[in-house]
């Protein structure tokens, strides 16, 4: 199923879920640094970069386009991490790696976001666990 919306064709699974695809885009393989990008609804939040999907369009092709629409990068998509469901807001979100090969300067969502600015991103570095944690006494 489809909804015109303004801007975008939303479409929607048998069960009428939204269909969305995301990336969590490492900066390389070691997977430590992870890509968000600051919300189009709330610009004091980060998030990890996605959308809907286009008709016709496979998960894996929408995961790749909403990341350099949103974040501005390029890379290469890597494992399907899961599918997520949203059931308050009806979305179905397919969730992949992507390993980070190229930034670009500008990009669709660095312009102009409508009326509320301009998207920012940043890299957020995993916590170690504390059994990886160095004493720096010994």
């Amino acid at each position: 199923m489809m909804k015109l919306k303004s801007n975008q064709t939303r479409t929607y699974d048998g069960d009428g879920y939204k269909k969305r695809a995301a990336c969590l885009c490492f900066r390389s393989e070691s997977e430590e640094e992870v890509l968000l990008v600051s919300s189009s609804r709330h610009p004091d939040r980060w998030i990890v970069p996605g959308g809907g999907m286009e008709p016709e369009e496979e998960p894996s092709v929408a995961a790749v386009r909403e990341v350099c629409e949103e974040a501005g990068v390029k890379g290469t998509l890597g494992r399907l991490v899961g599918i997520f469901e949203n059931q308050e807001r009806k979305h179905r979100t397919y969730v992949y790696v992507l390993i980070v090969t190229e930034v670009l300067e500008d990009w669709e969502d660095s312009v102009n976001i409508g009326n509320l600015g301009n998207r920012a991103r940043s890299c957020l570095q995993k916590k170690k666990k504390k059994s990886q944690i160095k004493n720096r006494n010994n």
